[in-house]
């Protein structure tokens, strides 16, 4: 009799330690799948000026993510922000690479330390979508054009070098992912998703918008093409700066083809193009009163990367390789 009893509780305490075991993995991100990578690239904003801290000199420090997450009227939508301590989260289910800097999501990989750009909310539904891994690469810098900075090879003419830095960065960090991530466990990758938001200086010049459809076109062909992903999933936040205000012919003729390129019959189901002009804030309820940059307001960032985060969470799940 002894016996048996010791023998139920020695079952009953392996079938605890068992059952709880499973449920921490299933709190975890799956270790054994492949990695979710995506890419986000353009210029200064897909690089992001969100004002994090808020300054009360300025506006009373509305429009920083700092404002929005500890005014009540916004307080609910940010709070998966934070932690339980009202400190930044950092996310270690999502990874970022942002030209050397890395680590677990959280603030920080704006354009400066102090920044956040559209990656911030993206990285957050990603995050969310997937059980695996997510890790994002980050290729951005300020001042650049598609018609020269970008320009993919197949749209002729010379090359520019940051289309070339972009797919060096891509490679090079997927190449060394175990120096990047420590805690990487060899489980390989796979390329999920390009995301871009870029315009403002080939809106400059009517000649640049007038072939920005197309090069738009070339570079989502030639990044398949470099990586090897035939429908690759690609997301396309447009350049929405003013507003529904906005009335600059180049400006909206930037606007008018970023949406094109989605709508053409070999991108359908895998290219989505986003709107972003009902995320612009005016300067009144802004860190900055620049115009450009989004005013620096971390709520626009935040929903341009939220917009974003969806549209590639429809896409990977009901693409055209699904």
């Amino acid at each position: 009799m002894r016996l048996r009893r010791f023998t139920q509780v020695i079952i009953g305490l392996y079938c605890l330690v068992a059952f709880s075991s499973l449920a921490l993995r299933a709190d975890q991100p799956n270790q054994q799948k492949p990695l979710q990578v995506f890419i986000l690239a353009g210029q200064s904003n897909m690089q992001g000026v969100g004002r994090v801290a808020a300054d009360p000199n300025r506006n009373g420090g509305q429009g920083s993510l700092e404002y929005l997450v500890k005014n009540p009227a916004s307080a609910a939508r940010f709070k998966h922000t934070i932690d339980k301590d009202g400190n930044w989260l950092v996310r270690d289910d999502v990874w970022i690479w942002y030209l050397g800097r890395k680590g677990g999501l959280s603030v920080g990989y704006g354009a400066k330390q102090n920044h956040i750009g559209p990656e911030f909310q993206f990285g957050h539904v990603v995050g969310e979508h997937f059980q695996q891994q997510v890790l994002i690469i980050k290729t951005a810098w300020g001042g650049k054009s598609l018609t020269k900075d970008f320009r993919p090879p197949s749209a002729g003419g010379e090359v520019g070098p940051y289309y070339h830095e972009m797919v060096k960065h891509i490679h090079t960090v997927l190449a060394n992912l175990k120096d990047h991530f420590p805690t990487y466990s060899g489980q390989g990758y796979q390329i999920a998703g390009f995301g871009w938001h870029q315009g403002w200086n080939d809106g400059l010049k009517m000649t640049a918008v007038d072939e920005y459809e197309q090069n738009m076109a070339h570079l989502i062909n030639d990044l398949r093409k470099e990586l090897g992903i035939k429908n690759l999933p690609v997301v396309i936040a447009n350049s929405g700066f003013g507003g529904r205000k906005q009335k600059v012919d180049r400006r909206l003729g930037i606007m008018k083809a970023q949406a094109a390129v989605a709508q053409r019959a070999k991108f359908k189901g895998s290219v989505v193009t986003v709107e972003t002009r009902d995320f612009f804030r005016p300067a009144d309820v802004s860190p900055a009163n620049q115009g450009y940059h989004w005013n620096a307001n971390a709520e626009t960032y935040f929903l341009i990367g939220n917009a974003m985060g969806q549209a590639m969470k429809k896409l990977v799940t009901s693409g055209p390789n699904k």
